[in-house]
């Protein structure tokens, strides 16, 4: 065999058969890029978290301009209403059965404007709240005056003196109640928010 087919069997240096030095170069370069593979990843995450937070709340402030929108007018028109309701009030039982057919069409006429207004009201997502015989709740009731009564459990709703309004789930009026006291506590109460000191003028306002 000659030399020849040797140095082709086994090449050795200087042959030009040599494996190609390892630069370290490359390896600099895949690094740099995973690098920066990695920040633009972490970048599309924070943006695209950035643009769900904003959907959110997006679609919360609409959804709360449409429950909402109404909420000054609603306060608006709910003196005209406590006001239809006086003017019924004001009416004497007597009268009313012994007026005439006028006096009782204009009674009714009366009475049917406040079913509508509150009708329309609660259609706009107005809800009229009638607490009595509920635990009073200070975001929803205003404490007017206090009633003895050791039959009934303390902090209970026992009148309405004027009833309050909500919209959604926020207080248009707080309802003018009175509250009893030195009754049992009511379950689970610890902890539970007392009426709080009365307010002097709440009787003018109802």
């Amino acid at each position: 065999m000659s030399d020849q087919s040797n140095e082709d069997r086994f090449p050795g240096p200087g042959n030009g058969n040599e494996a190609p030095a390892n630069d370290g170069g490359d390896y600099e370069v895949v690094v740099k890029l995973m690098k920066e593979n990695e920040e633009l990843k972490d970048r599309a995450l924070r943006v695209a978290a950035e643009m769900e937070n904003l959907r959110r709340r997006t679609a919360r402030d609409v959804h709360d301009a449409r429950s909402y929108a109404i909420a000054n007018f609603a306060r608006d028109m709910l003196s005209v209403s406590d006001n239809l309701r006086r003017a019924l009030d004001a009416i004497p039982a007597e009268a009313r059965s012994a007026g005439d057919a006028g006096f009782k069409s204009l009674v009714e006429g009366v009475e049917m404007t406040e079913r509508a207004m509150l009708g329309a009201l609660e259609r706009h997502g107005v809800k009229r709240l009638q607490p009595e015989g509920e635990k009073f709740d200070p975001n929803f009731h205003q404490a007017m005056f206090e009633v003895p009564n050791p039959d009934v459990p303390a902090n209970t709703v026992v009148q309405v003196v004027q009833p309050g309004y909500s919209i959604g789930e926020r207080v248009l009026r707080p309802a003018m109640v009175g509250v009893s006291r030195g009754g049992p506590k009511q379950p689970a109460e610890a902890g539970a928010a007392e009426p709080g000191p009365i307010d002097p003028d709440a009787e003018k306002d109802a």
